[in-house]
């Protein structure tokens, strides 16, 4: 008889080894985590925002300190290439230490214009915020939810990928360390029916989610329900739009690192290539050839540079979505299945001939999957990319700068990246539109989401008191 393995457990994918399970909470235990994060924040919001954001640059610096731990945890639990893990980590104390040190500013109160006294708008938390976060950026996700909010004075209820837990609970240990309060940040292993318990809690006053589009909309509707205001950054389709063959090897080059960082698992990966037909084939040729060189291997040896996926399902689903487009008429040009070999690794696959009706035309690719796609001129481009229900990023690479930005005007999408591939840097804004979300994380922005923008308008004496409106 099979021992049946707990909901939330931390599996090597690269050899399929369990490397731990955890119980997930009771009702009981979920309702007193909320309890806890909600008496936490009536002391945490009285507490400064340089003290505050002082705690939260501290929780950055000891990341640095403990840039290995977390890169391996990382590595192991979710299977990235260990040289990308440092640079997740490192990008995820970044965004710590920017909010440490930029936060105060941005919740200063802002003046408005007036006709007599003073008019300001000031930002203040709202209250204890459940973050869903997901499995492929394990530390980066959480910090550009955790950082921003917790210096604006709110409290962090913290539901981690169920397959991330060592990770989920290395976060909750760095974060005490640097002095948040013991219940100001608090991990929470549940099930998707203690989410919806949290969210219908009345001391949960916000939600912001990062994962698939169909989650984003089950956590919508169980928010909306309860007036409860979300942030949601779902799937992306992004375009990469090749407009001219100046520098085309390093165009290729971009674009194969773009696609292959994090196996494809990003929801900024390129995974829609749209290229001019006058060379199209040599684009797709060129990532033919780089694709057919990668070293499958051990993620945690650098000279590895085809990782598993995170999981055997991730595998079996991305493998699956190949094979029934390939099916219906689309060209495999490289790759398409399984490597026999254990653990969850799939090819580096190209396809090309995709056309409206088949899987991989709008589904998300999530791995190591290149759909290239010949176009005659920039107005197919721009119908193409913007022929999707996801608006994200995109990239576009072209030498004519302001050719490059009249199409970026077109696209239908949050972000637009001219001859880089879409990233994220802390003092940017991320964020999409469609069935990609709304709301934005990072920059100043970031910050502004969950906080009660509240007006304060202040006579200098009694005024005679006029329409109130309403």
């Amino acid at each position: 008889m099979t021992a049946t393995r707990s909901s939330v457990a931390s599996v090597n994918p690269y050899n399929n080894q369990v490397l731990g399970e955890f119980a997930p909470m009771s009702d009981e235990a979920v309702d007193f985590a909320v309890g806890a994060a909600h008496a936490a924040f009536l002391g945490w919001r009285r507490v400064t925002p340089a003290d505050r954001a002082a705690i939260v640059g501290r929780a950055g610096e000891l990341m640095l300190q403990r840039l290995d731990e977390f890169a391996q945890l990382v590595t192991l639990e979710m299977g990235k290439r260990i040289t990308e893990s440092r640079d997740e980590v490192r990008l995820a104390a970044d965004i710590m230490r920017y909010y440490g040190e930029r936060g105060p500013d941005f919740l200063a109160d802002r003046p408005l214009p007036a006709d007599e006294g003073r008019a300001v708008v000031a930002s203040r938390p709202l209250g204890a915020l459940l973050g869903i976060m997901p499995w492929n950026y394990p530390c980066y996700q959480v910090a550009r939810f955790a950082a921003p909010n917790l210096v604006a004075g709110n409290t962090i209820l913290l539901k981690h990928a169920s397959n991330c837990p060592r990770s989920a609970l290395a976060l909750e240990r760095l974060f005490r360390d640097a002095g948040v309060p013991p219940d100001g940040y608090i991990n929470v292993f549940v099930s998707g029916g203690n989410v919806r318990r949290i969210i219908e809690n009345p001391l949960v006053r916000g939600v912001s989610l990062t994962g698939s589009d169909r989650a984003g909309a089950s956590v919508a509707e169980g928010a909306g329900r309860n007036i409860v205001k979300t942030v949601l950054e779902l799937g992306g389709s992004d375009p990469f739009i090749v407009l001219d063959a100046e520098d085309l090897d390093r165009t290729i080059d971009a674009a194969v690192t773009a696609r292959l960082s994090n196996m494809g698992q990003s929801c900024v990966s390129p995974k829609r290539f749209i290229v001019l037909t006058g060379f199209f084939d040599r684009f797709v040729e060129g990532v033919r050839q780089r694709f057919a060189a990668l070293i499958p291997g051990d993620p945690m040896d650098p000279a590895t540079t085809l990782s598993p996926l995170s999981s055997e399902q991730a595998a079996e689903t991305l493998v699956s979505q190949v094979r029934d487009t390939v099916a219906q008429g689309a060209r495999l040009v490289w790759g398409g299945g399984r490597l026999d070999r254990p653990g969850a690794f799939v090819q580096a696959t190209v396809l090309t001939d995709v056309r409206p009706g088949m899987r991989a035309y709008y589904e998300e690719l999530f791995g190591p999957v290149a759909v290239v796609y010949r176009v005659a001129d920039e107005d197919e481009a721009v119908e193409l990319a913007n022929d999707s229900p996801y608006g994200l990023g995109a990239a576009i690479f072209c030498r004519d700068l302001d050719r490059a930005g009249r199409l970026a005007e077109r696209l239908d999408v949050g972000m637009v990246w001219i001859n880089h591939p879409t990233s994220s840097r802390p003092e940017l804004p991320f964020g999409g539109i469609k069935r990609s979300g709304y709301g934005r994380e990072l920059s100043d922005l970031g910050i502004q989401e969950l906080v009660n923008r509240k007006l304060i308008r202040t006579f200098p004496t009694t005024v005679a008191v006029g329409f109130a409106g309403g």
